[in-house]
């Protein structure tokens, strides 16, 4: 078994290479031989339109699942915040990496910045993190940056923006903390589902005994009991990556401890709940707290996004 070189598909961003990277040393480490196949997708190709308008089930994972669907890669590499909450026939999501800080960030090369301050521009392309903006800080305007992590942070010195709001994970694994002017508050920006994790996404057509082995080398058991939880939530609401959703669960002592909730686009409405329970029960507690925020003001919130134009 261990002769069978594991092909690892992933976007040929830096980013997504550091986290095939990543996948490939748990694997050399469990003594099993891979190889990486970059593969370019919709997502990295079209960069002059928001993704809620390139239309947000998968654009960053159609192409790696087609190759997964017919053999050409074994086992592809995401984001785990880039996975639609349910995934086609054929696939399934067979581990998640041990979660990284899951925290949004403010990243600036101006020192001394802070989201009070009157007249920021702040860079996002994230309708969770311009909602939740509007929220609690109303003054800051947002500008749409996309693109990697590099071309973000070359706009923002080109003067496109003052701040941009990211993920403290791909700040961390890209080596620009330097930049980083502060941690946001996780009880104002609850993160994305899954903000923080690799998820490991594989066809059922596997062989069963190359799976176990991928999984025992790759899953972290605590981050997969979260993500479970937080993608029943999602699933429940239908959350593309346009709908501004969250949760976070974390795991102390086998009990899951789920927040989570949506907030309108204008900012002006935004619901939190929380639930806990046991790690056995992570599915249920995700659908249990997407009922209660749909029946707190959730689902009317819901239907406005849909009929807004954005």
């Amino acid at each position: 078994m261990s002769h069978q070189l594991i092909k690892i598909g992933t976007r040929a961003s830096k980013l997504a290479l550091w986290q095939a990277y990543h996948v490939a040393d748990l694997l050399k480490k469990a003594g099993l031989a891979s190889e990486i196949v970059p593969i370019d997708t919709k997502g990295d190709q079209v960069l002059n339109v928001s993704i809620s308008k390139i239309g947000s089930k998968g654009v960053f994972t159609q192409e790696l699942e087609d190759q997964l669907l017919d053999g050409s890669i074994s086992i592809a590499v995401h984001s785990a915040k880039d996975m639609p909450s349910s995934l086609g026939d054929g696939l399934e999501l067979i581990a998640f990496s041990s979660r990284e800080q899951a925290q949004d960030v403010l990243l600036s090369t101006k020192k001394g910045i802070s989201l009070r301050d009157a007249n920021l521009v702040v860079g996002t392309s994230s309708t969770r993190r311009i909602a939740t903006l509007k929220h609690f800080y109303p003054q800051v305007k947002t500008v749409e940056v996309r693109g990697n992590l590099q071309t973000r942070i070359r706009k923002m010195e080109e003067g496109h923006c003052d701040a941009l709001l990211l993920a403290y994970a791909g700040v961390h694994r890209m080596g620009y903390t330097d930049l980083l002017v502060a941690n946001l508050d996780l009880n104002q920006f609850i993160p994305a589902v899954g903000q923080g994790s690799i998820a490991i996404e594989a066809s059922t057509s596997l062989d069963p005994k190359l799976r176990d082995a991928i999984v025992a080398a790759c899953n972290d058991a605590a981050t997969q009991v979260c993500l479970l939880a937080e993608r029943a939530y999602l699933r429940v609401l239908e959350g593309g990556c346009s709908i501004p959703v969250f949760a976070m669960a974390t795991l102390a002592d086998n009990q899951v401890q789920l927040k989570g909730g949506i907030v309108s686009l204008d900012g002006q409405q935004r619901i939190v709940l929380e639930v806990s329970g046991p790690a056995s029960q992570a599915v249920h507690l995700g659908e249990s707290l997407a009922k209660q925020v749909l029946q707190a003001g959730g689902k009317t919130i819901l239907e406005q996004i849909k009929q807004s134009p954005h």
